[in-house]
């Protein structure tokens, strides 16, 4: 089973870290603090659940390079920046590159929490469907380069009859083709395999 999701907060000033490790441990939530970037970025490399809170301004990579890094490696990490400096340009590039939130220090606890449980609710969701995707392309992958050319026709709309003539074969075969797909992609209906077909291709354009 997998665990709950942890809070992970980077920020070089240790008072801080201190604080907010002391709020998230008693309403329950569990916590990991990093004094930079780069301790951060080595343990991003066992994997990682939950959400970021990311002060901006630190020695070395700043949160916000930080960020960039993580999106460019893939992490889908709900990111909240706290910082004392915030101001519109710094904000408009954090929320673009996907921050949920940018607070300023020193912020209200509860306001805080909320946006907290906010961002773990989106990690959950977000490792769900990445679960849900994978399994997906996990099935897809079964298939034979024959079947995936009968599933991309045959979400199209197309008959057994026309895709035996698109592809230039029987439209037995094509039964026996469609068969296969609808049994190796557990869809019982073609209007499963067409969401099926949308998620594969939707996913795959955003990675």
């Amino acid at each position: 089973m997998l665990n709950e999701p942890t809070v992970f907060v980077v920020d070089d000033d240790p008072s801080v870290r201190t604080a907010v490790e002391r709020l998230l441990l008693s309403v329950g939530l569990p916590c990991e603090t990093f004094a930079s970037a780069p301790d951060f970025l080595r343990r991003a490399e066992a994997g990682l659940y939950g959400c970021l809170v990311l002060d901006v301004r630190m020695p070395g990579p700043s949160g916000l390079d930080l960020q960039r890094m993580l999106v460019t490696s893939g992490h889908d990490l709900p990111i909240i920046f706290v910082t004392a400096y915030a101001d519109v340009p710094l904000t408009v590039r954090a929320m673009k590159d996907g921050a949920i939130e940018v607070l300023t220090k020193p912020f209200d606890d509860q306001a805080f929490l909320d946006l907290i449980n906010g961002a773990l609710n989106t990690s959950r969701e977000r490792y769900a469907h990445r679960i849900k995707f994978e399994s997906l392309r996990a099935r897809f992958e079964t298939l034979t380069r024959r079947e995936r050319e009968v599933m991309a026709l045959v979400v199209t709309g197309m008959l057994n009859k026309q895709i035996a003539g698109e592809l230039g074969t029987t439209e037995k075969t094509v039964k026996v083709h469609r068969s296969q797909v609808m049994r190796k992609m557990e869809a019982d209906s073609v209007a499963a395999l067409v969401r099926m077909a949308d998620v594969l291709e939707s996913t795959s354009a955003r990675q």
